[in-house]
């Protein structure tokens, strides 16, 4: 996630400096405290932990075997690319529709003194800045060759900062959807609207890749980074409103410490 998308999410969490939010204590103090837990929760996390981290790793690593033949696949047949699936897949992901979503629930908020609203708002902010940190180190670390650079799916260049072409590992896009999904799914109140949630997300998926901008290895990883971030933020919200102590948030166990 690049410096201008980092501004758009903290303008918008200005907006929750509001009084009304204030009251609910959904602004920027609060944004602050939380984001240093985010940053400690590693060295909270017990051996089942980074069992698990390392189940996730390896999970990637095995997909990544497939990369090339389900790429070769898709290829074959590119007269969907523009189709309206692939295209609100892609939208979906896209930053400002993350923040688009994000301020329509916080005006909401706002003018209607609702605190259902004003949670959705604010956790969407949060979720998509603490993921889309984590996806811009990655990619950054990684330098991955995009699908559409015709090399190979094994072709690093580690530390590349500004040739967007090796920054394939993981995907920006797979990773707000799933943020944002997840968050929408979380707060509603349908099972029908929690499954219905992550329609858009797994067609962010299969647009990433259709599009040749991705491999499915750097999606799948993308996924799981944005559910479990925005899982995490829900379960710390609705902790604090409850007072538990502990959360369980798959395929991560992070503890939280309430004052």
């Amino acid at each position: 996630m690049r410096m201008k998308t980092i501004a758009i999410f903290l303008l918008l969490v200005i907006v929750f400096e509001n009084p009304l939010f204030s009251q609910n204590k959904y602004n920027f103090a609060q944004l602050r405290d939380e984001t240093v837990d985010f940053i400690k929760q590693p060295s909270k996390w017990e051996r089942n932990d980074w069992l698990k981290l390392g189940l996730i790793g390896a999970g990637t690593f095995l997909v990544m075997q497939a990369d090339q033949p389900i790429r070769d696949a898709l290829m074959k047949d590119q007269s969907y690319y523009k189709s309206f699936p692939v295209e609100f897949g892609k939208l979906w992901g896209e930053t400002y529709s993350t923040a688009i979503v994000a301020g329509m629930f916080g005006l909401h908020g706002i003018l209607a003194d609702d605190k259902t609203t004003k949670k959705v708002g604010f956790e969407i902010i949060q979720a998509a800045l603490y993921s889309g940190g984590i996806t811009s180190i990655l990619k950054f670390a990684f330098g991955r060759a995009r699908p559409f650079m015709n090399k190979s799916s094994a072709d690093y260049q580690p530390f590349t900062l500004l040739d967007d072409g090796l920054h394939s590992f993981p995907s920006g896009h797979t990773t707000l959807a799933f943020a944002l999904s997840t968050i929408l799914s979380r707060n509603s109140q349908s099972s029908a609207l929690k499954v219905l949630a992550f329609v858009p997300a797994a067609l962010t998926v299969f647009s990433r890749v259709y599009q040749d901008y991705h491999w499915t290895s750097d999606c799948l990883l993308s996924a799981v980074v944005g559910f479990v971030v925005a899982t995490w933020v829900v379960d710390l919200h609705d902790q604090k409103e409850s007072q538990v102590q502990v959360s369980s948030v798959y395929p991560l166990t992070i503890r939280i410490n309430l004052d």
